[in-house]
C-alpha cells in the first residue's frame, strides 16, 4: 500500500469517529469536524497503522487510535493558531478554526477533540478488556503512552517552553531548541509508532527503539519545517511562511543556515531507518520496508 492508499484508509477511518453534527452543542461539533476535515496528509495515524500491521494488529485495534491520535494533533493545531499563540489565519490553505469561527469556538473546539480522542480510546480498552486481558493491556499501554507524550512531559511541555521563549522575546539555547523539538514535534510521532507497535504486541526491545526513531524522525521533521518555513511557497505549502523570521523565532535552520539544517535532516533521517531496520520482533517485512519508504519521503518535504 503506497502513501495515497495509506493516506484514504485513515481519512476513511478517521470519517468514522467524527461526531454527528446536531443539538445545541451543534456549533461546537461543526468546527471540530472542520478542524479534521480540513485536511492534512494524516502521518501521525498512518505511522501508526504501519507499526500496528508491521506486528500483526487487526483493525479493529489500532483504528479507533489512529483517530484519537489524529483529533490530538489537529486539537494542537487549532490551538497552536489562535491569537495568544502563533495568530495564524491560514492552515492546510483554509481560514484556521478561529478565523472561520471566531476565537472562543475555537478553544471549545481544540478542548473537544482532546477530549473526544481520550473517550474514543478509552472506550476501545474497556472493550478489548473484554475481549481477553492481551487485548485489554495492550489497549491501556498504548493509551498511556498517547496520553504520556501529548501531555505536560510531551507535546505540551515542549510548547510551553516554546510560548515562553517567544514572550521573553529571547533566542533559545541549543539544548532549549532541542527540548522544544523532542516534545513538541517527536513526541506524537514516537506516540504514534511506540502505540502502533504495543497494540501488535511488540516487545519492550523494539519499542525503545522504535522511540529512539521516532525522537530522530521528528526532530528532522522539525527542521525540515524550518527549512520550509524560509525556502517554501505559501500556495504549495497550504500555510504561512516566513513566521519564525516574523516572530523573532530561533530555529535549528536560523541558528545552522540552509545547509548545515539540510545536511542534518539527512542525517537524523538516516539514524531513523537504521533503528526500524535493527527490530528484531517484526511479522510483516513489506510493511517495513513501507515505513522505511516512508520516512524519506516524510523528511524530504513536510506534511
Amino acid at each position: 500500500m503506497d502513501l495515497k492508499q495509506k493516506k484514504k484508509e485513515a481519512d476513511e477511518i478517521i470519517a468514522g469517529f467524527l461526531p454527528e453534527e446536531c443539538g445545541y452543542n451543534k456549533t461546537l461539533l461543526e468546527a471540530m469536524n472542520y478542524s479534521v476535515r480540513v485536511g492534512g496528509k494524516r502521518l501521525r495515524p498512518i505511522l501508526l497503522s504501519s507499526f500496528a500491521k508491521m506486528y500483526g494488529a487487526k483493525k479493529s485495534a489500532y483504528a479507533p487510535f489512529m483517530a484519537a491520535l489524529e483529533f490530538i494533533h489537529t486539537y494542537s493545531l487549532v490551538h497552536d493558531d489562535l491569537p495568544a499563540m502563533d495568530d495564524d489565519m491560514l492552515r492546510r490553505g483554509n481560514p484556521t478554526t478561529h478565523a472561520k469561527y471566531g476565537e472562543a469556538m475555537g478553544v471549545l473546539a481544540g478542548d473537544g477533540l482532546l477530549s473526544e480522542a481520550f473517550n474514543i480510546m478509552s472506550h476501545r480498552v474497556t472493550s478489548a478488556i473484554v475481549l481477553g486481558m492481551a487485548d485489554g493491556l495492550r489497549a491501556a499501554q498504548a493509551m498511556e503512552i498517547i496520553a504520556g507524550k501529548a501531555g505536560i512531559n510531551g507535546m505540551v511541555g515542549g510548547q510551553s517552553l516554546d510560548v515562553e521563549s517567544d514572550k521573553d522575546k529571547r533566542d533559545v539555547t541549543e539544548d532549549e531548541l532541542d527540548y522544544i523539538y523532542e516534545d513538541k514535534t517527536s513526541a506524537l510521532l514516537e506516540a504514534a509508532m511506540m502505540a502502533g507497535a504495543t497494540l501488535g504486541g511488540a516487545e519492550s526491545s523494539d519499542i525503545e527503539l522504535i522511540r529512539k526513531a521516532g525522537s530522530a524522525l521528528g526532530r528532522a521533521f522539525q527542521i525540515r519545517d524550518d527549512i520550509l518555513d524560509i525556502t517554501g511557497d505559501e500556495k504549495t505549502l497550504g500555510k504561512s511562511i516566513g513566521q519564525d523570521e516574523k516572530n523573532g523565532k530561533s530555529t535549528y535552520a536560523s541558528i545552522h543556515g540552509i545547509e548545515e539544517s539540510e545536511k542534518t535532516v539527512k542525517s537524523l533521517t538516516d539514524q531513523a531507518c537504521v533503528y526500524i531496520r535493527e527490530l528484531t520482533g517484526v511479522k510483516d517485512e513489506e510493511e517495513r520496508e513501507s515505513v522505511l519508504e516512508l520516512f524519506g519521503t516524510l523528511t524530504e518535504r513536510n506534511s
